[in-house]
């Protein structure tokens, strides 16, 4: 804390009061800032309000104000420039409204003296004082009680402790926010603290906590947090600031429970369960409502994209892959059914096309985390499901070519990394079928995109050797000659095969 010096005042008899201090109708005392003491020093003068022109009337007798209820007084007074050296005595000057004659000289409120010096307390009742000098350019002395500081605050026993009684004022200098220190230890007047803070906001709660540390106050701490624990934190910023506050609390000698707190946004557990991960996932995949399970699905994924705790990621795979699986087993399931049944029902087609939509979002899923190869080699190795594929009406069976494309997006973006032989499969097994669902695809999904789509495709098919490129590209050129717009249109890759091929070629490199 800032230098604490310590000068000697008469010690007059104690006499404490229920609140002997002058507080606002919050139950807190009022010490305003620099700028707004100002703008209460220009508000004192009713009379600057009257216009230039209109003669001042005769003067008055004086008469005494009324201006708060309380029973306590406030006294604001402008300090010399050498208030500061006489900082122990009372000596001060106070500040009165100025005599009707002396309105055209009033003093603008920017060349007023920048020491100001507000007083609170009752002195009569009083056994101590604390001055309270703030980097803002003011000071507050505080008529206060020994007693009271004792009993709440264990910064004040240490700096009493050993003292003469006769010295009774304390002067802390460089105080960064003179205001909390004065409602702070008027809250140590305060029977009921939790009603008091529950007028304020987070923020502000925040500068009591730090103050309340410095000054000992464990009971002001304790409901700093109590208070912190129950109200909502809003706004990712305000989340940040209390708990950096709270985990910058020096623990030794403050004797409070900080764990309640921060239950908010800590568990026992390293990381989340993997059965609170797959509870999520199933919800999501098993939700028959259409928009609910679209929506659910972007914050998913958005929320894994900001996810990057590498503890979790094996964990988090495996429940994803689980996911997978049963996926894949229904879609097969739902295949077989469609093959044996004549005529074919809605609600198959309607099935299918959801779990296709799972797969893919699955897809997304691991390709986010760079773990979607062994995505790619269950799809390779679907030998029944691609051979079902060919014997189903187009509009049962299109969906699930969504999940090939995204494959090919992957792979063409370098998001997924499978081995040359599986890559080779995924073309060889999947290629046509999405070739011949192709027009669907493009008329019977609103998110499939074509152009990404023949971009993946054909980056995938210049990964092969150039054999294997010459295979499918000739392959791929029957059907485009075929159905012309119902075909992925592959001309890029194609000319970089012919151009690999015929224009220039690589020769082969033989040791001599």
């Amino acid at each position: 804390m800032a230098e604490i010096r310590v000068a000697k005042a008469e010690q007059g008899q104690t006499k404490i009061k229920n609140v002997p201090i002058a507080v606002t109708p919050e139950g807190f005392w009022c010490c305003p800032s620099p700028v707004a003491f100002q703008k209460t020093l220009k508000s004192q003068n009713p009379q600057n309000r009257s216009k230039p022109s209109s003669p001042p009337p005769p003067p008055k007798p004086h008469l005494p104000k009324h201006r708060k209820p309380s029973s306590a007084s406030v006294r604001t007074v402008i300090a010399s420039d050498d208030h500061r050296q006489h900082s122990g005595s009372d000596t001060a000057t106070t500040i009165a409204a100025p005599a009707a004659q002396d309105r055209p000289h009033r003093q603008k409120v920017e060349t007023l003296p920048r020491k100001v010096a507000i007083e609170f307390g009752e002195p009569g009742t009083s056994d101590m004082k604390v001055v309270l000098l703030g980097k803002q350019g003011f000071c507050v002395k505080l008529s206060v009680h020994k007693k009271v500081l004792v009993d709440n605050s264990s910064f004040f026993v240490n700096k009493l402790a050993d003292k003469d009684s006769g010295f009774s004022c304390i002067e802390i200098d460089s105080c960064e926010d003179v205001e909390i220190y004065v409602e702070t230890v008027g809250l140590m007047y305060c029977k009921d603290m939790k009603n008091r803070l529950m007028k304020q906001s987070v923020s502000r709660v925040l500068r009591f906590l730090k103050v309340a540390e410095l000054l000992g106050f464990n009971s002001c701490i304790q409901s700093c947090l109590d208070y912190l624990e129950a109200v909502p934190w809003v706004g990712e910023e305000e989340e940040e600031r209390v708990i950096s506050s709270i985990l910058e609390l020096k623990h030794e000698g403050i004797g409070v429970r900080v764990p309640p707190v921060l239950k908010r946004v800590t568990s026992d557990t390293v990381d989340p369960p993997k059965e609170t991960l797959s509870q999520i996932i199933e919800l999501v995949l098993r939700s028959n409502e259409e928009k609910g399970r679209h929506e659910m699905k972007a914050v998913v994924l958005k929320l894994l994209r900001e996810q990057n705790s590498a503890n979790s990621a094996d964990n988090f795979n495996e429940t994803i892959y689980s996911s997978c699986q049963n996926c894949l087993d229904t879609v097969l399931s739902l295949f077989r059914q469609a093959a044996e049944v004549e005529p074919r029902t809605e609600s198959a087609s309607k099935q299918i096309a959801i779990e296709s939509d799972n797969l893919s979002w699955l897809l997304d899923m691991l390709a986010e985390r760079r773990a979607a190869e062994e995505f790619a080699v269950r799809w390779a190795s679907q030998k029944e499901l691609a051979s079902l594929h060919e014997n189903l009406p187009l509009m049962t069976r299109f969906h699930i070519s969504r999940v090939s494309s995204r494959l090919f997006i992957g792979i063409g973006r370098g998001e997924v990394l499978p081995s040359k032989e599986t890559r080779l499969e995924l073309l060889r097994r999947w290629l046509q079928p999405l070739i011949n669902d192709y027009n669907w695809l493009q008329h019977g999904c609103r998110s499939f995109d074509g152009k990404l789509v023949e971009e993946g495709i054909g980056r995938t098919i210049l990964t092969l050797p150039l054999e294997d490129q010459q295979s499918i590209l000739l392959s791929w050129m029957a059907s485009f000659l075929t159905t012309g717009d119902g075909c992925p249109n592959l001309q890029r890759a194609f000319e970089v095969w012919w151009r690999r091929s015929f224009i220039r070629p690589y020769a082969t490199v033989t040791d001599p």
